[in-house]
């Protein structure tokens, strides 16, 4: 039995990273003033947004004597450039003012998800393809700019948590894995009961703990073969717990997931959205196949209505292909890092939720003080992913036997 370990930005957050969306939002705007040390004009525009200068002469003048734009961080900014209105001027795209209004708030965005309702409403009301192209070519240029502010930040060892690797590399345990997959937990343990000695050696040697021992494994065999009546009560050494390979499928661009990656064949990251050393592989879009709306966008017979969805990307590499080898190969219990499980990967997820080989989903929700957390959130987000609602609830585990990403 293996393990699947979903990799959300909720993943980055809790290593100190700033990695949410409106992080990158408000860097775009120091960005932005950075581009007026070039501009003597009054006017400065790209895709996104153009802004008019209505107080000096040109943006140079204003980056001069402006003391907000000159020093305020990305945020400041922002907010002194939309609410001087006798001074500036700022026309958004219909894109990135949804963005903004949802950060004004919310106080956070889905970039993809917003991209998408915006693109059901241009198809479904009959908008011409030239606004599809434009939308597209939005996401594009904010795809290029995201790319970029992630090289900015900086990933070391020194930000490995030791109880996050912990829960990565923990046995699994009786009460995570669902009813129905109560078989391949027992038919795990007994694979690992006939293993010999150099595979032992081989398994063990890859966890490389000094906690774990053959010997336990050798004395729950004699135990076996005197029919020890307490076995039943116990659970099997851990030892015969732990998974027999390990895949980190990160949905993030960053590289964070590689810190907890062991030196073993038997552990592997799979960079499902791309990496960001190759931008060309980067996917960012929206993944719903299961929308209602979706359907009516595949029936208009246009491929630039297609351009941003993921499940169509996916094909464009490898890393789809492995995720699906490793859920075919044997029965996997998933954990949830950081990932919110929203609709923008609900095609993914569905894949993976409903595998005939899934026993276990297993959150570790956000701890947000300590009255509060995510763990409900979480699971309604999962059950989003699901058609099979009895299957849901089989298999998502129950709070009592979760915890908090980090404590």
């Amino acid at each position: 039995m293996n393990r699947l370990v979903l990799i959300g930005n909720g993943f980055d957050l809790a290593h100190g990273l700033k990695t949410r969306y409106e992080d990158f939002f408000y860097w775009y705007w120091e960005q932005r003033v950075n581009d007026f040390l070039h501009n003597s004009t009054i006017e400065s525009c790209d895709v996104l947004c153009k802004l008019i200068n209505l107080q000096y002469d040109s943006w140079l003048i204003s980056l001069t004597y402006d003391t907000t734009l000159k020093n305020g961080d990305g945020k400041e900014i922002y907010n002194h450039l939309v609410s001087n209105t006798e001074s500036f001027k700022l026309e958004f795209s219909p894109f990135f003012d949804r963005i903004r209004k949802c950060i004004e708030t919310k106080g956070w965005v889905d970039i993809e998800n917003e991209y998408y309702e915006l693109l059901k409403k241009y198809v479904l009301d009959g908008k011409d393809v030239s606004e599809i192209e434009k939308l597209n070519h939005q996401l594009q240029y904010l795809q290029e700019k995201l790319i970029t502010y992630l090289k900015s930040i900086e990933i070391s060892d020194k930000l490995l948590k030791t109880n996050i690797r912990q829960k990565i590399y923990d046995r699994f345990k009786s009460t995570d894995i669902s009813i129905s997959g109560k078989q391949a937990l027992k038919d795990h343990v007994d694979y690992g009961l006939a293993l010999d000695d150099t595979e032992w050696e081989w398994k063990l040697r890859a966890y490389g703990s000094s906690c774990y021992s053959k010997g336990r494994v050798d004395e729950y065999k004699d135990r076996l073969k005197n029919k020890d009546p307490y076995l039943e009560q116990e659970e099997p050494p851990m030892e015969l717990m732990l998974p027999n390979q390990i895949l980190l499928l990160n949905f993030n661009y960053t590289h964070t997931a590689d810190l907890y990656c062991k030196e073993a064949s038997i552990f592997s990251v799979n960079q499902i959205h791309g990496d960001l050393n190759n931008p060309k592989s980067v996917i960012f879009g929206y993944g719903d196949e299961l929308d209602k709306d979706y359907k009516t966008i595949l029936e208009k017979n246009e491929n630039k209505y297609l351009g941003n969805i993921k499940s169509i990307k996916y094909l464009e590499a490898d890393n789809y292909r492995k995720m699906l080898s490793f859920i075919e190969s044997e029965p996997y219990q998933i954990i949830i890092m950081g990932h919110s499980c929203g609709n923008s990967d609900r095609t993914l997820l569905n894949t993976l939720f409903e595998h005939k080989n899934c026993v276990s989903i297993k959150p570790y929700y956000h701890q947000k003080n300590e009255n509060d957390d995510n763990y409900t959130e979480i699971v309604q987000n999962i059950s989003r992913n699901f058609k099979d609602m009895k299957l849901m609830r089989d298999r998502v585990v129950n709070k009592a036997y979760c915890e908090p990403l980090t404590r």
